[in-house]
């Protein structure tokens, strides 16, 4: 069984605390804290539930076949394996995760990739928080991506 939470009101201003202080925190009155039952409220999961219950929608248990699908219009990557693999192509507004041991080529061929879509006319952004800027082009330059429009943050 869980146990209670007590909250810790000031007799002086009304501020709270979670624990007993000498000192109001908000007033700075001394030995003004006295304890009291928190209200309970309905138990949270994690510090993110509450605010993200609103995006969530209610759902139910639908038969496969009776749910209405329609292929999404894909666009190639320009490279042959990479697309297979996403079914012909990344889907506007859709999100690939890709994943690997370090040193497979994930970020060789993302980076060819944003750099084929920009080619076609596509707006393309690299987002790295392992790379500096730097590293970003140098590894371009390797692969013959010179002139390269694709833009970065790092």
């Amino acid at each position: 069984m869980a146990k209670d939470k007590s909250i810790y009101t000031c007799t002086e201003c009304g501020g709270t605390s979670p624990k007993w202080l000498g000192k109001c925190p908000h007033c700075n009155a001394w030995n003004t804290l006295v304890e009291s039952a928190a209200e309970s409220s309905s138990p949270v999961k994690n510090r993110y539930s509450s605010q993200f219950q609103s995006l969530a929608k209610a759902s139910e248990v639908t038969t496969l076949s009776d749910i209405e699908a329609a292929d999404m219009d894909r666009t190639p990557t320009g490279h042959e394996e990479l697309d297979r693999v996403l079914g012909g192509g990344i889907v506007e507004g859709g999100v690939v995760l890709i994943g690997g041991d370090p040193g497979i080529g994930k970020s060789t061929l993302l980076l060819q990739a944003l750099d084929s879509l920009q080619r076609a006319g596509l707006n393309t952004l690299y987002v790295t928080g392992e790379e500096s800027g730097a590293q970003v082009a140098l590894r371009s330059r390797r692969l013959g991506l010179d002139g390269s429009q694709v833009k970065v943050l790092a």
